[in-house]
């Protein structure tokens, strides 16, 4: 599990995600082991949060192609899409158990992902379905602790990137799956009218 947040203030979005990673129960030492969660697609960072072999799998998946554009909840969704198939296809190793409990007739990626980028935030959830936010979001065992402090902060501070360190350091203190150091990456949009 992790944190990642995307905040927007004025002209810039910042999209912050933690850096432990864990194994079950068992978390690694941030000197022996540090995580990146934020991958740079083109103009667009997208945080992921649940199994860490996505990193990989993006990463195999994305290296021969051109970069997405993610430029809408729709260009994001058919991305999935494509991506859910291709993912079938291409590794062997993904497991379609369904859980017997679960009665959704929509696939679960098991993870979740936040796209930010010049188009905005949009959060990608396990069923896949994507929504777009205007000013915040965060995804991960961690968020409900993060939103807290977004919510509580949003309109008083100015630096949207003071505002994700805080929210994913609310994180780190309160959520056992959450730690490490705090990456940060900004991202110039233009300003809303």
């Amino acid at each position: 599990m992790s944190i990642a947040v995307a905040v927007r203030k004025g002209s810039t979005l910042v999209v912050a995600a933690d850096s432990q990673e864990n194994f079950g129960d068992r978390k690694i030492v941030g000197s022996n082991h540090r995580a990146t969660k934020i991958m740079t697609l083109g103009g667009s960072e997208l945080a992921m949060t649940g199994w860490g072999v996505y990193d990989n799998v993006f990463q195999d998946y994305l290296g021969s192609r051109r970069a997405p554009r993610f430029a809408s909840e729709r260009e994001i969704f058919t991305f999935f899409v494509r991506f859910w198939k291709d993912l079938r296809k291409r590794y062997s190793f993904v497991d379609d158990q369904v859980a017997e409990d679960d009665r959704s007739p929509f696939a679960d990626l098991d993870s979740s992902f936040m796209i930010g980028n010049r188009y905005g935030i949009f959060h990608v959830s396990g069923d896949m379905s994507v929504m777009a936010f205007n000013e915040y979001y965060a995804i991960g065992s961690g968020a409900s602790y993060a939103l807290g402090v977004l919510h509580a902060l949003y309109a008083t501070e100015r630096d949207a990137a003071v505002l994700a360190r805080r929210a994913c350091e609310a994180a780190i203190a309160f959520d056992v799956y959450c730690g490490g150091e705090i990456d940060v990456r900004r991202i110039p949009v233009a300003r809303r009218r």
